[in-house]
């Protein structure tokens, strides 16, 4: 993930936000005036596999085991979204026929694992059982992570030697030539069209982050593009910037195309320009790397486009930091959404440390434009970093909160189940129910949502409170339940996460 500057907290900043704010260790944040929890947030978890270690040395049984813990322990700490990287360096951590199996997977790259293991088909399926999105995320340009030199007889290096550059100890496909445009849509088009995958999300990794005196290599394909496109040695940033839009934009279209329910999300770096590089002022008040001019990749142009579905700024600096403020960037961000979904990437560690997690997750969820969190590295929540587990599960995610609905890409609302029944089994009272379900249409009943109402109580979906259970399949066993007698609902959510209206109601007596 992206790059830090320096740590500088402002005691007197974080203090004077709690004051604002009413922050409270024990007190459930509230997104709004109505005193509820959020009924809808995403709330991601990104797990990494460049430069681990420990998958290499696990056979199958071993590594479903290990995710299994892993998503278990996710899922009790409210986490319904999973970021998996399948694609570190141009190769694989799922079966493909255009690049090898990675070395972070095997230990060589191009060995394959014990019986071709296949484990983000694991993971989507685990996730899924789970009811957890899953979404794989790959990193574009990257074709050999710093030291890296040894690749694998399939990896396409050796048959296109001359579309990789070599910078800073990395190597990258150049981003000027459009066969490797074309190439990383191939191989995004085969995960799309072979997985059932809810999303495909890059990182801040476009053009590779700058090293002062050393500038990028990439004469030959300006010269022989950018020249002839018109191109100038003044406007180069502008022919690079051009080359990421490109490639955003047609990743768009191949994902959109081939599966219209599979979003495209993309977690740049916390900056898109500083204050003092914007012509206009409309930067941000801070001072570190920009999106813009560093990295090429326009962020705000992609929204504005309508090329990607959400954005996940790695605002990972503290409050009152003083050349990266959290509370200045979450601002900025807010303020330029563009109508897509915005959550904010938080880095755990250092918002464990700071002791500021109560205050960044009561702004975020103050301001109208932004749907959610990502918290970065998933493994510092598995290490509960400060007690964090205990923080989200008591706090911040007591309740469940199902995911923000993409209505702009389809905005109608699933029928309403039907036949709802209670039912005595040797095991329970089990509620059951009928609905659509196919999987091939994704404005049909994708998972369900059980809610809860005492005798009298008035029955408000609204509120996260009452949910019971949120499930995929079409019965759900009343366990653990309080004696007396109950309202439950039942709704519907398709795969663009519109709920059924009002859901089928039924009185039961425990």
């Amino acid at each position: 993930m992206g790059k830090l500057v320096n740590k500088s907290i402002s005691r007197f900043s974080v203090i004077i936000l709690c004051i604002l704010m009413g922050c409270s260790a024990a007190r459930l944040p509230l997104r709004d005036k109505t005193g509820l929890p959020p009924k809808r947030e995403f709330r991601g978890a990104w797990i990494q596999t460049v430069y681990q270690d420990e998958y290499k040395s696990m056979n199958p049984e071993q590594m479903q085991a290990e995710f299994v813990s892993k998503l278990n322990l996710l899922q009790a700490c409210g986490i319904n979204a999973v970021i998996l990287q399948v694609r570190p360096e141009a190769d694989a951590f799922y079966k493909s026929e255009l690049e090898p199996w990675s070395r972070f997977f095997t230990g060589t790259q191009g060995l394959a694992p014990e019986g071709e293991f296949d484990l983000m088909q694991f993971v989507i399926e685990e996730c899924h059982k789970r009811n957890m999105e899953f979404h794989a995320w790959l990193n574009p340009y990257r074709a050999g992570a710093a030291g890296s030199r040894v690749f694998a007889d399939s990896h396409i290096i050796h048959q296109y030697p001359g579309r990789f550059l070599k910078y800073n100890n990395q190597i990258v496909f150049d981003p000027g030539q459009p066969q490797n445009r074309r190439f990383i849509c191939s191989v995004v088009k085969d995960i799309v069209s072979r997985y059932d995958v809810d999303a495909i999300h890059i990182d801040d990794y476009f053009y590779p982050y700058p090293v002062a005196g050393l500038p990028f290599p990439d004469d030959r394909s300006f010269e022989q593009y950018g020249l002839k496109q018109g191109y100038t040695k003044e406007t180069r940033g502008d022919w690079r910037r051009e080359n990421v839009n490109r490639l955003i934009e047609e990743l768009s279209h191949t994902i959109h195309q081939t599966k219209p329910w599979v979003r495209f999300g993309i977690s740049p770096f916390g900056i898109y320009r500083n204050k003092k590089s914007t012509p206009d002022g409309s930067g941000s008040q801070t001072n570190g790397l920009q999106n813009y001019d560093d990295l090429y990749a326009d962020v705000l142009y992609w929204l504005k486009q309508g090329w990607i579905d959400y954005t996940v700024p790695q605002l990972y600096w503290e409050i009152g930091h003083a050349s990266a403020d959290y509370e200045t960037l979450i601002n900025w961000w807010d303020a330029n959404a563009y109508e897509r979904h915005l959550y904010i990437g938080q880095d755990v560690d250092r918002t464990m440390k700071a002791g500021q997690l109560t205050s960044k997750m009561q702004y975020e969820r103050q301001l109208p434009h932004i749907n959610g969190n990502c918290f970065w590295p998933a493994n510092e929540i598995i290490r509960n970093n400060k007690g964090v587990v205990d923080s989200l599960k008591g706090h911040y995610h007591r309740y469940p909160a199902l995911l923000p609905a993409y209505t702009y890409l389809y905005r109608r609302l699933p029928e309403e189940v039907k036949n709802l029944q209670a039912e005595r089994t040797p095991e329970g009272l089990r509620l059951h129910w009928n609905a659509g379900l196919n999987p091939e249409n994704p404005r049909s009943a994708h998972y369900f949502v059980i809610y809860r109402f005492e005798k009298k109580e008035k029955i408000d979906i609204n509120n996260p409170v009452h949910i019971v259970a949120i499930t995929k399949k079409t019965s759900y066993l009343l366990e653990n339940e309080k004696e007396g007698e109950f309202r439950y609902v039942v709704t519907a959510v398709d795969r663009f996460h519109n709920e059924s209206r009002k859901g089928v109601r039924i009185k039961i007596k425990t």
